[in-house]
């Protein structure tokens, strides 16, 4: 059993970011000292450091302050000092508990050397205030920080503090990111082999298998920093979560994305995911890793089934076919024999009984059939018809923009020229509040109109330049893609945007086909008959990715 003469004199240390701004009084070495000489000066034994550097005082993890209370309850200490009460703890519940019940209950001596603390000489009537003041103190210093954290980020700033795998520091300004040389490469090959239907767990089995650093150990290679909790011994080991947040972050796409989680209480360290009303999103701020037409194309198939086959493959119509009754995904149901031709796709609010809709029964093999022939179909007039195919998909749309799209070029100078005359009339209108010659209401009123005017002309030029992006890019990629002898994930994600699958006419027909709409990424109206299965081409608002 212990007795006091071999027990242990904890000498307790805690450095937090916030104290180093209070001067080297606060330091580490400095805390060691003091608690050096008061136990040499007292005649305290067996003195054993704890030291907790870079922790906050309302973080009861702290690995040090753990490891104490954990000795402190298998009776391996007698005395515990600090140099003042706020080193124990900010958190003004757990401090009294440990200084009025915790430390009596197994007989420990605590003492504060600078607060005038200690417990043989009898309870303190100070100490509860100082623990409440010094959690003030803690609360205040947070809504300081939080404050400062959101006007930075409100401006555009990153405010997160972790730099994502694949980026830098910029050497020339450490508030901005770069791509890293070394990692950039392996975050866009994570990205095309998921785009291309290669599924999360056969990602991190190849790159594991060709001994890629994994990001968290990589980090702590480069910086020495362990927030990814790294497992060294097993540097090559990539897990299915880190893979998915990374294709799940904007950030590759060169956008800062500032508050996508918020905690209730400086106490709590528990993240929560904000509403996505409350994530202010910036982007261009830095150069992207990967494209937007990539990274939303992941995004999308993200939303339908995720789970691959047995040889890791993922279903290619993920994200993209659709119940054309009640709007819901249709979901892939795979053939448990041998037979793959079995494979076959249901309407998911049917399953669910979610919705009253029927079961849309269509097998993989004859959606492929259907949509490989329309891709072939569509790809070859665009290709050797691309001013007649141009015209058609141009002149297809909402009203609005037929009347943009005609005469394009001059249409955008009669704009540019509106657009100048606009933010002319605002300076003057702002000269005339300026010089009172109208009232600031007045002023505000006009302002938005016009400011109002001006956007909405903006948009339509944007609107405009997009329809005729994602035509001639359709133009550009049916040249690239001449030969299709089968459908793949990557002539999905280039040429088509939806594909909805209606019921059969006569239901449970061996004759009747499914009626089947396919959007591809432009916009026309012409239809046309493919065994059996009416194919049309679209005619909703443009979504290409």
């Amino acid at each position: 059993m212990n007795t006091k003469s071999n027990l242990i004199t904890a000498l307790y240390c805690r450095l937090s970011q916030e104290d180093l701004r209070e001067g080297e009084s606060l330091s580490i070495e400095n805390q060691k000292l003091i608690l050096q000489k008061y136990a040499e000066d007292n005649g305290f034994k067996n003195c054993k450091f704890y030291v907790d550097d870079g922790y906050s005082g309302t973080d009861l993890t702290r690995p040090a302050y753990v490891q104490m209370i954990d000795d402190v309850m298998n009776e391996k200490i007698g005395t515990v000092i600090v140099k003042d009460q706020s080193r124990l703890g900010r958190d003004h519940l757990e401090t009294d508990r440990l200084m009025e019940l915790t430390f009596p209950s197994y007989d420990v001596r605590f003492i504060a050397i600078t607060d005038g603390v200690d417990s043989d000489k009898g309870i303190n009537e100070m100490s509860g205030l100082r623990n409440f003041f010094n959690d003030f103190y803690a609360r205040d210093t947070s809504k300081k920080i939080r404050a400062v954290q959101r006007a930075k980020g409100e401006r555009g700033e990153r405010v997160g503090t972790t730099i994502p795998y694949g980026y830098m520091k910029d050497p020339d300004n450490p508030k901005h990111i770069i791509p890293d040389h070394e990692t950039a490469p392996i975050v866009r090959r994570i990205f095309e082999m998921y785009a291309s239907g290669i599924g999360i767990v056969r990602i991190c089995d190849t790159l594991s298998r060709e001994k890629v650093i994994s990001p968290s150990v990589y980090a702590f290679r480069r910086t020495g920093s362990r927030s990814g909790t790294p497992k060294l011994e097993k540097p090559y080991y990539w897990s299915q979560r880190t893979v998915r947040g990374m294709l799940s972050n904007q950030t590759y796409c060169g956008d800062t994305v500032n508050f996508k989680t918020y905690s209730k209480s400086n106490k709590l360290k528990k993240r929560l995911k904000n509403a996505p009303e409350n994530v202010l999103i910036f982007q261009n701020t830095h150069e992207a890793i990967i494209d937007r037409k990539t990274f939303d194309v992941v995004q999308k198939h993200f939303e339908g089934r995720k789970r691959p086959d047995k040889q890791g493959e993922m279903d290619k119509y993920a994200g993209y076919l659709y119940c054309g009754e009640c709007g819901s995904r249709l979901y892939l149901h795979r053939a448990k024999t041998l037979d793959e031709k079995k494979n076959n796709f249901m309407c998911g609010g049917y399953q669910r009984r979610s919705t009253d809709c029927t079961s849309h029964y269509i097998r993989e093999s004859v959606l492929d059939e259907i949509v490989l022939t329309s891709l072939r179909s569509v790809t070859a007039y665009a290709r050797e018809h691309a001013d007649e195919f141009y015209k058609i998909a141009m002149t297809n749309g909402e009203q609005e923009a037929k009347k943009l799209i005609k005469e394009s070029e001059d249409r955008k100078a009669e704009y540019t020229a509106r657009i100048n005359q606009l933010d002319g009339i605002i300076r003057m209108l702002y000269e005339d509040r300026v010089i009172g010659r109208i009232s600031p209401e007045r002023y505000d009123t006009l302002a938005a109109d016009l400011k109002a005017n001006l956007e909405e002309i903006n948009l339509q030029i944007s609107n405009a330049n997009l329809q005729e992006e994602c035509i001639q890019d359709f133009i550009d990629k049916a040249r690239q893609y001449i030969e299709m002898p089968t459908l793949t994930p990557e002539l999905i994600r280039v040429f088509i945007k939806r594909i909805e699958v209606f019921e059969k006419a006569e239901k449970y027909s061996r004759t009747c086909g499914n009626r089947v709409i396919i959007y591809f990424t432009f916009q026309a109206d012409k239809g046309t008959k493919i065994d059996g299965a009416m194919v049309e081409f679209g005619t909703k608002e443009n979504l290409a990715v």
